[in-house]
């Protein structure tokens, strides 16, 4: 997983609520367990017309916001069944960085698990941010600082130190297991003398 420390981009705008893990990436994309690919399905039913068209006035489709690396949305993101192709879709595209004031738990969740950065923002800091996006104007996270710096202005928003720290080092679940390797190395071999039958072919 790639370390996450600092992101400055064009942010894109997508003002919809309640926008579940079946719209960012819906059911029939899911057969595959690769973690590529699926970037270019990303909110299908939004960004294709019935026919497979692109459709030109989505906001992922036209200039800069196809190259947007942090995504501004309406409340509840994420809601809906827990698939993880979701994250992998966002990150697949190249987005790194959701903006919302609410998040789906197990969504949320799952973003740090994938390197993605979601930040909750009050209401009317998501307007402020938006103008930004409208404007096509730059905006910067500093995950250190926690901070979203975007004109003379900055926001502060809240974080799990431990999910920071994941998010910064680039630690997914296996390599937090490979950070403990040794102690799971010496409980073996201890559990080797204490019990061998367990290790017997």
């Amino acid at each position: 997983m790639n370390k996450f420390t600092t992101l400055k981009s064009i942010p894109a705008y997508l003002p919809i609520v309640n926008i579940d893990t079946d719209m960012i990436i819906p059911k029939q994309f899911l057969k595959t367990i690769k973690r590529t690919g699926l970037g270019e399905n990303l909110f299908y039913e939004m960004r294709y017309d019935v026919n497979g068209k692109i459709v030109d006035d989505f906001i992922l489709n036209k200039s800069p916001y196809d190259n947007s690396k942090i995504l501004i949305a309406g409340n509840n993101f994420g809601c809906g069944s827990s698939r993880e192709h979701a994250p992998w879709a966002l990150l697949d595209f190249g987005i790194t960085c959701v903006i919302s004031t609410s998040f789906a738990d197990i969504f949320y969740n799952n973003c740090f698990k994938n390197g993605i950065l979601p930040v909750k923002v009050k209401e009317e800091e998501i307007k402020e941010l938006s103008e930004y996006a409208k404007r096509q104007e730059e905006i910067s996270i500093i995950l250190k600082d926690q901070k979203i710096i975007f004109g003379n202005k900055e926001i502060i928003f809240e974080l799990d130190e431990f999910k920071k720290k994941c998010l910064m080092e680039g630690l997914d679940d296996i390599a937090l297991s490979l950070e403990k390797s040794e102690k799971i190395i010496s409980f073996e071999e201890k559990l080797k003398s204490i019990k061998p039958w367990i290790f017997n072919d």
